[in-house]
């Protein structure tokens, strides 16, 4: 079974670089190309700064790993290349796609199709690198160790560069975003992606390294962390054929994620969210066929494929309620523009009650998930859920990544004073790039909420914990310490994106005020200090959230015991799932609201809506694209740091 597992793997990196081929070979705009290469030369020197970061860490952390007791060496090995592949994933989607940002701008001349085709390769490089990495990793590993505890180094290493990623991409986009905006859109009135704006290109780098980097290796570590977790539960209940049918079913998902990007290459249709629509269900199709068979064939009974069904169903789920409450097409995000027009207070309390409200249906769809997928093959039911909601992920990832590829394209296209159908075109693209990457996002939480159970499942099975007594007082405070983490986090990580936003606008004001000529376009803005400014505040802001995430479950499980790391596990899942959700959707729903008055309405760009919605839009940017997503690695991290260290904790 492993040797198709590694087939399909193969098969995924394979299609990854025919379509890097594909994109290379579009012809780009010399103009284009040298404003695309500041923004790649700026992303590289963060990456190349983070890495050095993470390097660091992931020493430190292999040291500590040989030296706790049924560890050791191999494990430490596993979480070296778990770190190594996870980085590497990433590195080469956001590679592609500062590529492809050029080749969009540059196709979109020759119309909507052609743009939108090369939009869209470029972010199925990353989907099929994520899982094509991901499951080589954990089949030459499980190969040559042939001991499933060791992959959980893998997992380990792969959660702990997420998380860095995550929070550090995050905080660099955001501040500059804000910066961008606040100065550039709301005090000098200038159009976004203006070339006079002097954070523009920090601002289209932090797309690259926070929406395809850093969401890349968020989604590696749900789709690693949700296998192993599988495969150890698996062996548990079912030895070997556990393992087999957990292989298989993730085999299946990586060549119906690859027919699901093929489809949407090869279709014509005007509508370019129908297209990403069929082609997610094509691939969710395949694969709830294929867990039909491998059911029926390796167990003789659909128990199993119906746990499977749990999670797929409920990934398309909550992908529609985050549509619902995010798309400008419902009246929610009309709400909270029409709210504008009373000013900021009004928007920012619509866009929270909207946020508030969309964790109800996720919530329930994910409670439903899990009583589905227990009660028809117990725990193994329950990470077969998360298994399923992220077989299709390289689709998932493709049409998420797809929104920073378009949206990037666009600024190139303003920058480069290209002809108004041209960024009509670009616009359209990021539009549905904005719903695409809420849903991603919904998506994102979903599974993280699945992925976090079947570890807490995992950790609980490593510890032999039957039950978790809520009445003991140890419980009771884990529960409350892990409840409290998500909060914590999330404003560890809103205060630093505040910190270096406020840099950020210092500098833009600065650079508008004494370099005469910048507004005229006679001078040309000092961008570097705005990329310095977000990569000095991300690097440095990211590493105390890093920490926290691997020090409190270690600490609480070695000082209050097993039962109440349970406790934090379980208050971590409840509090953060919610928040993470409250977080995405509110700043999703602003965005589309700022976007939809942008379209015209209620006044369109310029207007005292407008202007309004600006503000609620700068107050969702670091909710929707740093805490929220962060919160999601935070709990899985958390999962896999109790599993992997569980021996510490048997005393």
């Amino acid at each position: 079974m492993e040797i198709i597992f590694l087939c399909c793997a193969f098969i995924c990196i394979l299609f990854g670089l025919y379509q890097i081929t594909f994109i290379r070979q579009k012809n780009k705009d010399e103009n284009i190309s040298k404003i695309a290469g500041y923004i790649k030369q700026g992303a590289m020197a963060y990456l190349k700064r983070q890495y050095i970061i993470i390097a660091v860490f992931c020493v430190g952390m292999f040291v500590l790993i040989c030296f706790v007791p049924f560890l050791g060496i191999n494990t430490a090995i596993a979480f070296i290349v778990g770190a190594l592949f996870s980085v590497l994933a990433g590195f080469i989607g956001m590679r592609v796609a500062t590529t492809a940002n050029a080749a969009t701008a540059t196709a979109a001349r020759q119309g909507m199709h052609p743009a939108f085709i090369i939009a869209f390769s470029g972010g199925s490089v990353l989907g099929l690198f994520v899982v094509g990495l991901g499951a080589l990793g954990l089949g030459l590993l499980y190969g040559v160790f042939g001991d499933l505890y060791v992959l959980t180094g893998f997992s380990l290493g792969a959660s702990s560069v997420a998380l860095f990623c995550r929070v550090g991409g995050g905080i660099y986009t955001k501040a500059a975003d804000v910066g961008a905006d606040l100065v550039g859109k709301v005090e000098a009135g200038i159009p976004e992606d203006d070339p006079r704006n002097p954070a523009v290109i920090a601002d289209n780098v932090g797309d690259n390294v926070g929406d395809v980097a850093g969401m890349g290796a968020d989604l590696f570590e749900s789709y690693i962390g949700s296998i192993i977790s599988a495969m150890l539960l698996g062996y548990a209940v079912y030895q070997d054929i556990g393992v087999t049918y957990t292989l298989l079913l993730c085999a299946s998902g990586m060549i119906a994620s690859a027919a699901g990007i093929f489809v949407v290459k090869r279709l014509r249709l005007s509508s370019i969210s129908l297209s990403l629509d069929i082609g997610t269900y094509v691939s969710g199709f395949l694969v709830t066929g294929a867990s039909l068979v491998l059911s029926m064939v390796i167990f003789g009974t659909q128990n199993v494929f119906f746990a499977t069904l749990s999670g797929i169903l409920a990934g398309l789920a909550i992908g529609k309620v985050t549509e619902y409450y995010t798309s400008s097409k419902y009246r929610h995000v009309k709400k909270i523009a029409h709210q504008c027009g009373t000013g900021s207070a009004t928007n920012i309390l619509s866009g929270l009650a909207v946020g508030m409200r969309s964790t109800a249906l996720p919530i329930l769809i994910i409670a439903a998930a899990v009583l589905a997928s227990y009660f028809s093959a117990g725990v193994f039911g329950i990470a077969l859920a998360a298994v399923g909601m992220l077989a299709t992920v390289a689709n998932i990832i493709a049409v998420d990544a797809y929104g920073p590829i378009a949206d990037n394209a666009g600024g190139l296209a303003q920058m480069t004073e290209q002809d108004k159908s041209v960024r009509k075109i670009t616009d359209s693209l990021d539009s549905v790039g904005n719903t695409t990457a809420a849903i991603g996002k919904g998506f994102s939480i979903g599974s993280a909420a699945l992925t976090a159970l079947a570890l807490f499942t995992t950790y609980a099975n490593r510890v032999d914990l039957s039950t978790v007594n809520v009445l003991d007082p140890k419980v009771i405070a884990g529960v409350l310490i892990g409840g409290m983490l998500s909060y914590l986090f999330a404003a560890l990580t809103i205060e630093a994106v505040s910190k270096a936003a406020n840099k950020m606008i210092d500098e833009v004001r600065r650079q508008f005020r004494e370099i005469t000529g910048i507004m005229t376009g006679e001078a040309v803005p000092e961008y570097a200090k705005c990329v310095d400014i977000s990569t000095k505040a991300a690097l440095r802001q990211m590493i105390l959230p890093g920490l926290l995430a691997i020090a409190a479950p270690i600490a609480v499980g070695l000082l209050l015991g097993k039962g109440a790391l349970a406790g934090l596990l379980v208050g971590a899942t409840v509090t953060g799932v919610p928040v993470a959700i409250q977080m995405a959707n509110s700043g999703g729903a602003w965005d589309n609201a700022k976007k939809h008055i942008e379209e015209g309405n209620f006044g369109g760009a310029g207007s005292d809506h407008h202007k309004a919605a600006v503000i609620g839009d700068t107050v969702g940017d670091p909710m929707k694209d740093t805490a929220g997503p962060s919160i999601n690695i935070l709990i899985k991290l958390m999962g896999i740091v109790a599993v992997v260290f569980a021996s510490l904790f048997l005393g």
